[in-house]
């Protein structure tokens, strides 16, 4: 008998006070129409109510595909967890469910992407939550916000402070789901489902598992079906015992902007010469110096921002599979995208569902972790998780934490100042008009990455910019290479307001950095 039924039949059978979580990676995977089927049903029925979703990466975008948008409204959505959300620049108008957090109209939390699948996994197998040390002494910790992004989530706590083993451990109580919406490709007439076409299989069999597991519901997305028996075993993802309902949507957006490109699903691999190199400007400068820290046979993690380009610094110099590349979203090896298409890689060795992947994370199973910073501040703690300003521009944590709680070594990249006016030649980097605040703050508004726990545990940071390297030690921020052309006393120490000290034996990097050629980098 078939499981196919139309996204108003699946969502009228989600009760209120429901806890449903969504397997999305902003549009990569996101089951939209069965989201926006449920907000419709309750603008037409005032049901379900009251419901709590869990988003272990964010589901939607602020480009077309609306995700948690659907369901942000008054009366439907009680409460939020989610490693990130729906994020983009300040000409988009705030996404709705921004809105509901800003004006404590819900109550929201920013849950690190892999305690949030450990979170699944714990209450699918009944154990009494997750105990963990990723994130402590960050947001994270109950110390300082305990996750809550507003009034309404900080007077219901979801993390604690434990001791256990005469150490200090943070505790995460089981949130069970009862409704899991995920996505696929293919479902067969007994629900079995397959991802050919997906950029990534994140984490909905574990959704589907918890939800299975405590007696729930479990409706998958797909964009077409298949007679039962078809299906290869070893490629069904999700098994049919698992599935309750699918929705067919014909038109699925494989993620942002990207209707279907078949290198992303693995389907053709891409020449090494048909991918874009990083233009060259001061970013590129950055970059370039972040792939000094490479090694050839290393196996790297990337993040969102200028690190995302460092495998195209590889690509330019001739060496484009040197390095193993590791991403949240499950890609690993091959070409790591940027843009709309950040979460993807193209000729990708392999793929592995996200919460594995965290598990690697969380062990540090990687040689270096390339990430971004907002601002960075005199203990070395680093911000890329809020903005209060403008809250939207950046998405949250995602799997930041994960990834910096206990890596080797740990290379952010950014700009000292924020608006300066930079002239680049090809003898180096010169400061035409300082900016309109500096990056090195006195202390960062929220603590993503902190730099005393680093310290403790002997991590090597490297705080990469325009105007120098800095180092993170016992002193604080100390500038330890110069780029050429800079001024250290007027644009590092000066513009940091002091704050960034410069090391005496300080060096200054190399011209080739800023060559319109490649820089002579070899594995």
């Amino acid at each position: 008998m078939s499981k196919v039924v139309s996204a108003a039949e699946a969502v009228a059978r989600i009760p209120d006070g429901a806890v449903v979580t969504v397997s999305s990676s902003s549009a990569l995977g996101c089951p939209d129409l069965v989201l926006k089927a449920l907000g419709e049903r309750f603008d037409a029925e005032g049901h379900p109510r009251n419901l709590t979703t869990l988003h272990p990466i964010a589901a939607g975008d602020m480009y077309g595909v609306k995700g948690m948008d659907h369901i942000a409204k008054d009366g439907l959505l009680s409460r939020v967890l989610a490693g990130s959300y729906p994020s983009g620049p300040s000409n988009l108008p705030m996404p709705d469910i921004w809105k509901m957090i800003v004006e404590d109209r819900v109550a929201a939390y920013n849950v690190p992407s892999g305690v949030m699948f450990d979170m699944h996994r714990e209450a699918a197998a009944r154990r009494p939550g997750v105990l963990t040390r990723v994130g402590l002494e960050t947001f994270v910790d109950p110390i300082r916000e305990g996750c809550a992004m507003n009034a309404k989530g900080a007077a219901a706590p979801i993390v604690s402070r434990v001791e256990f083993g005469g150490e200090t451990w943070l505790h995460f109580p089981n949130i069970i789901p009862n409704v899991c919406i995920l996505r696929a490709t293919t479902a067969d007439e007994r629900g079995n489902l397959t991802y050919e076409h997906e950029g990534a299989y994140l984490g909905g069999l574990e959704q589907a598992i918890t939800v299975r597991n405590h007696g729930g519901l479990v409706i998958a997305q797909v964009s077409r079906t298949t007679a039962a028996g078809s299906l290869r075993p070893h490629d069904v993802r999700v098994p049919g015992h698992l599935v309750d309902f699918v929705v067919i949507d014909p038109h699925q957006k494989q993620t942002c902007e990207t209707p279907y490109d078949p290198a992303i699903s693995g389907q053709i691999m891409r020449p090494w010469s048909s991918f874009k190199l990083a233009d060259h400007g001061v970013e590129k400068v950055i970059a370039r110096r972040a792939a000094m820290e490479l090694k050839g046979g290393m196996t790297a993690n990337l993040g969102f921002g200028i690190s995302a380009q460092v495998p195209r610094i590889l690509l330019e110099e001739g060496h484009p599979d040197a390095v193993t590349w590791a991403i949240e979203q499950g890609a690993v090896g091959g070409m790591p995208l940027t843009d709309f298409a950040f979460g993807c890689a193209s000729n990708a060795d392999a793929y592995v569902p996200s919460p594995q992947q965290f598990i690697y994370f969380q062990g540090a199973g990687f040689d270096v972790s390339f990430l971004s910073f907002l601002e960075v501040d005199l203990e070395g703690n680093v911000n890329v998780s809020k903005l209060g300003k403008k809250p939207y521009l950046t998405a949250g944590c995602g799997g930041f934490v994960d990834i910096t709680a206990h890596a080797k070594k740990i290379v952010f990249s950014g700009w000292f100042e924020a608006g300066a006016e930079i002239v680049l030649s090809d003898s180096g980097i010169r400061v035409a008009k300082p900016g309109k605040f500096t990056k090195m703050v006195e202390r960062v508004e929220h603590v993503t990455f902190s730099g005393n726990r680093a310290r403790a545990q002997g991590q090597d940071v490297l705080y990469i910019t325009e105007r120098c390297v800095m180092r993170l030690g016992d002193g604080g921020l100390v500038a330890t290479e110069i780029m050429p052309g800079i001024d250290a006393e007027a644009d590092i120490v000066g513009a940091s307001q002091g704050r960034v000290r410069v090391a005496e034996n300080a060096t200054t990097m190399p011209a080739s950095l800023f060559a319109t050629q490649p820089m002579g980098w070899t594995p």
